[in-house]
């Protein structure tokens, strides 16, 4: 008899090269975790594809909200921004300023303007820099 119960899936092996650095990386990564380095790249690899499939899904969502059939064009003007407020994010986005991902439930930035606009989001890396270089719209 199988060691193995019959219901449980066999597990595909997922052979890649990776640099010194990043091999290095993981190790202290993992050790730091007190995980395997293959538990760990197992976890990003999971959660990396869940968050971009939201992404897709959320980019999706908001792309429909935005397009209203049979609308007069407006002219595009940019809006002003009139500050950063923070908050905790009920979606995936992606940062304005860096494109680094925002996954749901994340702190980040999001921009209050002058005018009702598709919402412009930043990380706090992002809106930090905005005080220290004096700029007063931060959009990319």
């Amino acid at each position: 008899m199988s060691r193995f119960n019959k219901d449980q899936k066999k597990q595909r092996v997922l052979h890649t090269r990776v640099s010194e650095h990043l091999d290095s990386e993981l190790r202290e990564k993992a050790a730091a975790l007190g995980v395997s380095v293959s538990n760990l790249v197992r976890n990003i690899l999971l959660n990396t594809v869940e968050i971009v499939e939201e992404i897709v899904i959320d980019g999706t969502s908001i792309a429909k909200a935005a397009v209203m059939p049979d609308a007069p064009e407006a002219p595009v003007s940019e809006p002003q921004i009139l500050g950063w407020q923070e908050l905790t994010l009920n979606l995936n986005a992606l940062c304005a300023s860096c494109n680094g991902i925002l996954a749901k439930g994340c702190v980040a930035a999001i921009a209050v303007c002058d005018t009702k606009t598709t919402p412009i989001f930043h990380c706090l890396s992002c809106v930090s820099a905005l005080s220290q270089d004096g700029s007063d719209q931060g959009e990319s």
